[in-house]
């Protein structure tokens, strides 16, 4: 068999452990893929429309999903304070907590068997394949701020060490240091 094509079966059977019929203790997968996303995006990325377009699916399809995670306690929606128009998403502790049980924490723990250099091939074979596709189709995706060309880096000297200071061009805000590893939905590649 050609690998290429190998490559893809093997990966649509790897699907099939997040994206499932039914329910897997008591959530469809949209409904842990909502979660999985809100509890890694960054502030900017906390929004109804973002968790649309990162699901693919409608603003109406994504409310369902917000109402039933708040229902269920999982997620909260607050009013943004720099925006009153706007809501933002955060899951919640009881949210956190199911999250220990997300089916694809299989796939996680079996990543994680792998070694150090193992990992790393995985993600950026993967992310390459992505690239690629989302360049083809000319989509966009959702990625860590510290691959985005949005991302200004200013490295100051202070007391002997050298500290830096993150600021995301598109949204004009300061970002921490620890969001740099966050989802963003207004990713965009730095050029090559």
């Amino acid at each position: 068999m050609n690998l290429a094509r190998e490559s893809i079966e093997l990966l649509g059977q790897i699907a099939r452990i997040v994206w499932f019929e039914g329910t897997k203790h008591g959530l469809r997968d949209r409904e842990w893929m909502a979660l999985r996303f809100l509890s890694r995006a960054n502030r900017f990325s906390r929004t109804p429309s973002s968790l649309a377009s990162y699901v693919g699916t409608t603003r109406g399809t994504a409310s369902v999903l917000i109402d039933e995670l708040e229902r269920l306690g999982y997620l909260e929606r607050k009013r943004s304070a720099e925006d009153k128009r706007s809501v933002m998403l955060s899951v919640t502790q009881k949210g956190k907590k199911v999250l220990v049980r997300d089916p694809a924490n299989i796939l996680v723990d079996a990543i994680a068997a792998l070694d150090d250099e193992g990992k790393i091939r995985l993600r950026d074979a993967l992310r390459h394949v992505l690239d690629q596709s989302e360049v083809a189709e000319q989509k966009q995706h959702a990625d860590v701020c510290k691959r985005c060309i949005f991302l200004r880096e200013d490295r100051m000297p202070t007391e002997g060490k050298t500290s830096a200071e993150f600021t995301c061009r598109m949204f004009r805000a300061a970002i921490a240091e620890d969001e740099i590893e966050l989802l963003c939905t207004s990713f965009e590649h730095r050029r090559q």
